[in-house]
């Protein structure tokens, strides 16, 4: 069996040691790695680059940028998990589940951009309701989102698991203030709206996963349409298992955001009532918010059953 070769540039951060976790034990998989003294060294990287079937990107926007220009392999296929390609035209979105015109143009691209977690869950919620004309492109929304200490990467993790750390840690933290988070820009292009959400992000202390919730007043909605109109758009739209709805929350009514931590698959909820509706995604931030998504794309553009390697 011919085994794909895949190089991780950056694989010591939070994401790419979490590709390298999924994809360390496969018998299909031949891993390109590097030494600590060469990791960094431009020519061994760009040899690496050029020599992988499918690079992996799990670097600052910069660095992606520039790693992108040493590939010089035509046949080389990238996965850039940084915010840098994400709404560039030459590369396609790494969210299948959308429609099936998604899946295929991962199937076969060269250049796909990984979604970024907050991201992912307001695109998974709004984006299927835009299609489907339950929402307009003009509409005003609001998007809270609240996630685990992992989503900060390495030095975040080390302020949060730090034993003298300081209490204002113990509380959640509200960040983003100025309106201008990074996930904002794709979160507007890739469900074609006129206007980004107003976004409120925190990040609260637990490890990972994540609830994102947006919330509708029914005159957001086009007239006639439903919440139950909603559930059934999601029901016919997420099929495969990796995004799915469901009714059930958790015990005592309550939606706890780290309940499916450490798995790839995120739940998409309808809440509230007819007058005020709540739309949850429930999901990892290092899973479907972020590594198990990378491997779910790398997966399909290898041609093999998306859920290879990925807990479901």
């Amino acid at each position: 069996m011919k085994k794909t070769k895949i190089f991780i540039d950056g694989k010591e951060g939070t994401t790419g040691l979490r590709i390298f976790e999924r994809l360390s034990n496969r018998e299909d998989i031949e891993l390109i790695t590097l030494s600590d003294e060469l990791r960094k060294d431009t020519s061994a990287r760009k040899e690496a680059l050029n020599t992988c079937d499918i690079a992996f990107l799990c670097l600052p926007d910069a660095a992606a940028k520039e790693a992108v220009a040493l590939i010089e392999n035509p046949d080389v296929r990238v996965i850039d998990a940084s915010t840098a390609h994400r709404t560039d035209a030459g590369w396609d979105y790494g969210f299948p589940e959308l429609s099936a015109e998604h899946f295929e143009k991962i199937k076969n691209s060269k250049r796909v951009a990984n979604p970024g977690c907050h991201a992912s869950g307001f695109i998974a919620l709004v984006y299927p309701l835009v299609a489907a004309g339950i929402l307009s492109a003009d509409a005003l929304l609001t998007c809270h989102s609240i996630t685990g200490y992992s989503g900060g990467g390495k030095k975040m993790i080390a302020e949060y698991e730090n034993t003298s750390r300081s209490n204002n840690l113990e509380a959640p933290r509200q960040y983003g203030l100025t309106q201008e988070h990074k996930h904002l820009k794709e979160m507007k292009a890739v469900c074609g709206l006129e206007n980004a959400p107003v976004f409120c992000p925190i990040v609260s202390d637990y490890y990972s996963g994540m609830a994102v919730t947006v919330p509708l007043f029914k005159a957001n909605l086009a007239s006639g349409k439903t919440a139950e109109d909603i559930a059934e758009v999601y029901k016919n739209l997420y099929k495969d298992g990796f995004v799915r709805y469901t009714e059930e929350t958790g015990k005592d009514a309550m939606l706890c955001a780290n309940a499916v931590s450490t798995k790839d698959y995120m739940e998409v909820f309808v809440k509230g009532n007819e007058e005020r509706i709540l739309l949850i995604a429930r999901f990892d931030n290092l899973g479907k918010g972020a590594s198990g998504a990378a491997v779910e794309c790398m997966n399909i553009m290898i041609g093999i059953d998306p859920a290879t390697g990925l807990s479901l």
